[in-house]
Order: C-alpha cells, then structure tokens, then sequence
C-alpha cells in the first residue's frame, strides 16, 4: 500500500464496503490544490444516458478508424499482393497481439487508477500514475519488441502459419516491430486520456494517424513516383510512418494544453518509477494483461486449426475477422467508456450511479451492436468484395463463416460492458478465469473435439458457444459476486499537499 509522506500523518487503507444500496450522495472529495489546466471532463454528474452517449462517440470513432485503418490495409495486401499476403498478416497481427497482452493490461490499470483519482478530485496523485505507467510502459515495449523480433521464425512456425505464408509474415513482422514501441506509448496515451475524461483528443490523434497510414500503404507497397515497391513491409512501413508521427504532434499538444496526462519540463521527477505505484500497477495490470493473453492465446491455437485446411480457408477467416472487427467496435467502445465512467463515480463515492451507468450500456450494446450484426448480413458479399476479387473461393467460405458467428456478437458485447464495471472496482481476476473458462475449456475444446465429426464448422459454432458461456458466467458474478463497495483509492484525503503542491496524497491507494 502507499504510504504517506513523512510528516502528513499515516497512510490509511481504504476500507472495503457493500455501497450498493445507498442512495445518498456522496460528498465531493477535496480538490487538489494546485490543478493544471482543466482538460478533463467530470462523469459524476449530469444524466447519464447522454453522458456515456458523448463520451462513447469519441472512443466509438477511434475504434472505428482503427478497423477502417487495418481493412483498407488489408484490402490493399488482398487485391495486390494476394491471398498468401493475406494470410501473412492475419497470422502476423495475432502474433503482435499476443506478445503484447500484459503490456496493454497495465495500461487499461492504469486508465483505471487515473479515473478513479479524478473522481476523487487528486489531480496530482494523476501525474505521478502516469509518469510511473509511461516509464514502465516504455521499457516494457522495447523489451517486448526485441523477444519478437528475435523468436519470430519459432513462433510462425509453432502457429502452423502455412509455408508460403511464412517469409511474408516474417517481412511484416520485422518493420512493425520496430514501431512497437511507438504505437503502444501512443494507444498508452489514448487510454490514459479516456480515464481523465477526455475521448475527443484521442479520437482527433487517431484520424492524423489513420489518415496517414491509408496515404502511405499505396505508395509503399506499389512503389508510385520514385519510391520503390516495398510489398508487404510497405503496409507495416505506413503503420510505423504514421504511429510515431501521431505521437510526437499528441504530446506537444498535451505540453502546449497543460494537459491532465502531460508531464511537463518541471514535473520530470513524476516519471521516476515508484515501486509501489507499479506494484498496484502490476498487481491489477498483470491479469487483465492475462486476459488478453488468455484471448490470443486462443486465437492461436483456433488460427493453427484454420491454417490446416489451407491458404484460401485461412484468408477467408481473415477477412470475416476483419469484418468483426467493425460489429465488435460498439461494444468495445462502450466497455471502455463504462469503466472510465464507473471509475470516476466509484473515485467520488457516487456508487448510486454505478448500476445505472451499466444498464445504460448494456442497452446501448443491444441497440448498436445488433444494427451492425444486421448490416453485415444483408450486405455480406458487398463487404467481403473489398477484401477479396469476386471470382475468390474464399469469399463463399467467408459468408458461411459470417452467417454462424456474427449474431452472437450481441452477447460478447453484454459481457464486455459487464467486465467494464468490474474492472472500474480493481476486480481483475473474475473476468480472468470467465474468459479461462469460455475459451480455454469451452470453445477450444468444442472445436477440437467435434471438428473430426461435424468437420471445419465444429471450429465456426465453437465462437457463439464461448460468447453465451461467457455472458452466463459474466451476469452471474456481476450479480451475485462480492465487487460493489470497492475501489482502488482511498476516497478521502489524509494531510495537506497544499504545503508543498507535489506528490502523492496519501492512502492513495488501497491494498485488498
């Protein structure tokens, strides 16, 4: 637990309770004393439908560009450098997403210790999570960069990537690990933003960054005016290209706006790791890394079972993949949105307002997700066209694959937006063993064990049996399991920071 500075008293730990059924409302926790400029935006007030709405349409449209930004690439590696291409980076993005899981779980902990400190009114405790999160998050990429580059050949070959796959997944691979460390400090930055309140600097970072990267992915891959054709490495150049330029023009910005997440040229001191801001980083970070590892992990092994029935197959999965990615876009943005919303009310005591901020997204959930689930079915072929020439074998496979998987997005969405307010508390390990239990032991399984029965779609079923696992196990413990009345940080302020206008409040953080 974090201490109190010498002087102000003794750290206090803050004390778990079932808030649940209080309906008063909580009074609003001291100010900090010294604040930068508001670029911050308080989810503990007003009505909260529209609230989550607002806040939700930045993030939707982040996610959007972001799918937008991987299919025009994908659409640009299908149609000009063929189906093989294809397959490559499908392979090659799982790869990258499942070295990376751990990582990005700290920074969605980090996301939720910055909202919940900004609900709590302690601006400063703010910058010193940041700073701690942006150091580590740093070196943890660089490391994570150099493993990949370094085991890419065993793992491609560990995933059964098919062999005429292998040397054009491998040329991706190298240049885009070399942006690695980039693009997550980027996504890092994002993130924090969304936990202070702030969806729209993101979303305005987002399109530069997406705008470049669909300029560039022509020009690299073909070789227009006096560039060479860089092939495949062309779309991963684009992504470096555009990645970094993003991030060096969103943190002069932040500088120049005194931003909430910015660390300026006399805060320096606040990206000094502190061991016992990372311990409460990692401690929460790690499992929630774990479940994005326990989801890659799965498409892994799910991807080597699709790479048996060869290239055509694997292409056609990876573009209705790609089509996922836009009906997945509502739900993720709503979880996130939750978690940042819930976070700051749990941070300012408003527990009143918890429930209905989950029941306001799971209401949008159905609404956005089940629109998106229709417009894929009915113009199913059109879709697949961008990705693949009409004549393609793969684009029949791709809508069979479409007509048995995408209605159950419906219900990973609900359970998305459950795990949003679980996780806004600090319970990370729940929706841990959920996703072990859906995954691990219920879809892979059922692929494996009824593949040689039913054939390849024992492997396209497995995808709505894990989702109605998941949101059953999901509802039970949001309903039942022991989450409400907890939080991360003391909601009380111990001492005056106002002596010395730095550091860290004390009892910041709470030990459970």
């Amino acid at each position: 637990m974090l201490q109190s500075r010498a002087g102000l008293g003794p750290a206090r730990t803050a004390v778990t309770r079932d808030a649940s059924s209080s309906t008063h409302t909580a009074p609003a926790p001291a100010a900090d004393p010294v604040a930068p400029a508001r670029t911050h935006r308080d989810l503990t007030q007003g009505p909260i439908g529209s609230t989550l709405l607002w806040f939700t349409l930045p993030a939707l449209g982040s996610t959007a560009l972001q799918s937008l930004n991987a299919s025009v690439n994908a659409a640009w590696i299908g149609h000009y450098l063929g189906e093989a291409a294809l397959s490559a980076t499908s392979n090659a993005n799982l790869l990258l997403f499942f070295l990376l899981g751990i990582v990005f779980g700290v920074s969605i902990a980090n996301s939720v210790l910055v909202g919940q400190a900004v609900g709590a009114r302690r601006l400063h405790e703010v910058k010193r999570i940041v700073g701690t999160s942006l150091s580590f998050f740093g070196l943890a990429s660089v490391v994570m960069a150099i493993v990949g580059a370094l085991e890419t050949p065993t793992i491609l070959a560990l995933m059964k990537t098919p062999p005429e796959a292998q040397p054009l997944a491998a040329a991706y691979l190298r240049v885009i690990f070399i942006a690695l460390p980039f693009m997550y400090l980027y996504n890092f930055l994002m993130m924090a933003m969304r936990g202070a309140g702030d969806s729209k600097t993101p979303f305005r970072f987002m399109l530069l960054s997406v705008g470049l990267d669909i300029a560039l992915n022509p020009i690299l891959i073909l070789g227009l005016g006096p560039l060479p054709a860089m092939g495949i490495a062309g779309s991963a150049t684009a992504t470096l290209i555009a990645q970094t330029t993003s991030l060096v023009a969103m943190v002069i910005t932040l500088q120049r706006r005194r931003h909430l997440v910015s660390i300026g040229r006399h805060e320096l001191g606040c990206l000094r790791i502190d061991g016992r801001i990372l311990s409460t980083l990692l401690r929460k970070g790690i499992p929630m890394g774990l479940q994005m590892l326990v989801i890659s992990s799965s498409a892994l092994v799910m991807i080597s079972l699709v790479n048996r029935h060869g290239s055509q197959v694997t292409a056609a999965y990876g573009v209705a993949s790609q089509l996922w990615t836009y009906v997945q876009m509502p739900a993720l943005a709503l979880g996130a949105s939750v978690s940042s919303m819930a976070a700051q009310n749990i941070g300012a005591d408003r527990w009143d307002r918890v429930a209905a901020i989950t029941r306001t997204g799971v209401a949008f959930n159905f609404a956005m997700t089940g629109l998106l689930v229709g417009a894929l079915l009915w113009f199913d072929r059109g879709s697949l066209g961008i990705f693949l020439p009409g004549e393609s074998g793969a684009v029949g496979i791709a809508r069979h694959i479409n007509a048995v998987v995408a209605w159950s997005f419906v219900l990973f969405g609900i359970t998305i937006v459950l795990f949003g307010t679980i996780r806004a508390t600090g319970n990370v390990l729940p929706p841990l063993l959920i996703l072990l239990v859906a995954l691990w032991g219920v879809r892979l399984p059922f692929a494996l064990v009824l593949e040689p029965r039913f054939g390849i779609d024992a492997i396209w079923w497995s995808f709505p049996v894990g989702f109605a696992v998941s949101l059953t196990l999901a509802a039970a413990y949001y309903r039942f399991g022991r989450w409400r009345g907890q939080r991360l940080i003391d909601p009380e302020p111990v001492g005056d920071d106002a002596e010395t206008g730095v550091g860290m409040p004390a009892g910041a953080v709470a030990e459970r």
